[in-house]
């Protein structure tokens, strides 16, 4: 992957992405893999505390590396298509032209599908799948405009395995996915491409709020066949810049014959 770049460049220099859920976990590592790159980076999350402290530390880290890249934090509930498409109307005025959008902003509510609320599949449903639609339209209309752009939307190897407890999860995960395939299909002779990137079980707070105690993490690396789920191959669980690195390739100009493709990045735990 890029980073050996001198004189704090990078392959990103000058272009403008937009970020979801870039508060924590694998959105904040993104948003910062991209400015490392040379990107301007529009973080946005519906909590406010994350993307601040987020900007902050990146304009310190910034002074000291020298990098060209930048961190502006905008606050965001991608439920909200209005304030979606206001959202990025602001940041296509104060940084520019968005040419790469990550849908990374989700939310995990388990239970067996037959305990699931109406709430929780709404919830589930609005921020997964409709969260997508809503920040993938607004940005999609003006790349097809400038005939360039891409956009990247994490989903989740629970998209195409079932799991226990997680049926809205998935489902709206399963959503969002074919949605992005389909996207893609209707942007492609505009120049614009739109992949996903499916990660497995990876190190973040969505993560650790499944775990019960101080051999969660190694359970889910084992596997669990009392809930018919397999382990991970390769023997850790993902780091958030194992799942942004993978997002880094497919925005950037060495993955621009690729579109419409789903990258699982899970250790090899779903066996394909």
């Amino acid at each position: 992957m890029p980073g050996h770049i001198p004189d704090g460049q990078g392959e990103f220099a000058g272009r403008i992405a937009l970020v979801t859920g870039a508060g924590q976990g694998i959105g904040e590592a993104v948003a910062h893999a991209l400015a490392t790159l040379g990107a301007r980076v529009a973080a946005t999350d519906r909590s406010p505390d994350g993307i601040a402290a987020l900007a902050e530390s990146w304009a310190k880290e910034r002074a000291a590396s020298g990098a060209s890249g930048t961190i502006t934090a905008y606050e965001l509930d991608v439920t909200d298509g209005a304030a979606v498409e206001a959202t990025v109307e602001t940041v296509e005025r104060e940084l520019g032209p968005v040419d790469t959008l990550v849908n990374v902003a989700g939310i995990l509510r388990t239970a067996e599908a037959v305990e699931l609320t109406d709430q929780d599949w709404a919830d589930s449903f609005a921020v997964n799948t409709t969260g997508v639609f809503h920040t993938s339209r607004a940005v999609a209309a003006r790349m097809a405009t400038r005939r360039s752009g891409c956009i990247v939307t994490v989903g989740s190897n629970a998209a195409g395995v079932p799991r226990t407890g997680m049926a809205a999860y998935a489902a709206s995960k399963a959503a969002a996915t074919m949605f992005t395939k389909c996207l893609g299909l209707e942007l492609a002779r505009s120049g614009v491409r739109c992949n996903v990137v499916a990660p497995g079980s990876t190190d973040t707070p969505m993560q650790r709020q499944l775990w019960t105690g101080p051999q969660s993490s190694r359970r889910v690396v084992d596997g669990d066949p009392a809930s018919y789920r397999t382990g991970i191959p390769l023997g850790r669980l993902a780091q958030p810049q194992d799942i942004a690195d993978a997002v880094v390739f497919l925005a950037s100009d060495r993955a621009r014959h690729i579109t419409m493709q789903d990258l699982y990045v899970d250790g090899g735990a779903t066996l394909r």
